[in-house]
C-alpha cells in the first residue's frame, strides 16, 4: 500500500466515523444520559477534525480526497444506551484497524500523526466499554482483531 493509499483508506474510515457518530449523537437522550451524550459529541468532534486533516494530507500528497458515501450501515439497531455504546465501540475498533494500517503504510510526520490517532482510538474504546489490547488494531494470537 502506498502512503497516499493509506491516507485515502484512513480518510474513508473517518468519513464513516463522522457519519456514524452523528447518528449516534442524535439518538442519545442527552437529558437522561449526559455522560454518554458528551462522549459521543467528543468523538464526533475528534473524528471530524481527523477527517479534515486527512483531506488536507491527501491533497498535499497530490491526491484527490476520496468522497464520503451517501450513508453507512449502523453496527446494531442503536436504540438503547447499551447499543449506542456498543456501536461507538465498534466505530473505534474499526478506526484502530484503519490507523494501524496507516501507521504501516506511511512514514515520518504522517506515521506519527496516525500513531497518535491510533492511540486515541484505543483510549476512546475504553470509554465505551472496550478492554485494553496490547496492540490495538492488530490481529491477536488467533489472527482476529478484537
Amino acid at each position: 500500500m502506498s502512503p497516499l493509499q493509506a491516507l485515502q483508506q484512513a480518510l474513508a474510515g473517518e468519513h464513516a466515523a463522522v457519519y456514524l457518530y452523528g447518528v449516534l449523537g442524535g439518538r442519545v437522550p442527552a437529558s437522561e444520559h449526559p455522560d454518554l451524550a458528551a462522549r459521543l459529541a467528543a468523538g464526533y468532534a475528534t473524528h471530524r477534525g481527523r477527517r479534515d486533516r486527512l483531506t488536507a494530507l491527501v491533497r498535499e500528497a497530490g491526491g484527490e480526497p476520496v468522497a464520503a458515501e451517501v450513508s453507512y450501515r449502523l453496527p446494531n439497531p442503536c436504540r438503547t444506551p447499551g447499543q449506542l455504546r456498543g456501536a461507538a465501540l465498534e466505530v473505534e475498533r474499526r478506526c484502530a484497524d484503519v490507523y494501524a494500517a496507516t501507521v504501516a503504510g506511511t512514514a515520518r510526520q504522517d506515521r506519527a500523526w496516525a500513531a497518535d490517532a491510533l492511540g486515541d482510538s484505543a483510549v476512546r474504546q475504553l470509554s465505551f466499554g472496550g478492554t485494553p489490547q496490547p496492540y490495538p488494531g492488530m490481529p491477536d494470537r488467533r489472527g482476529t482483531t478484537p
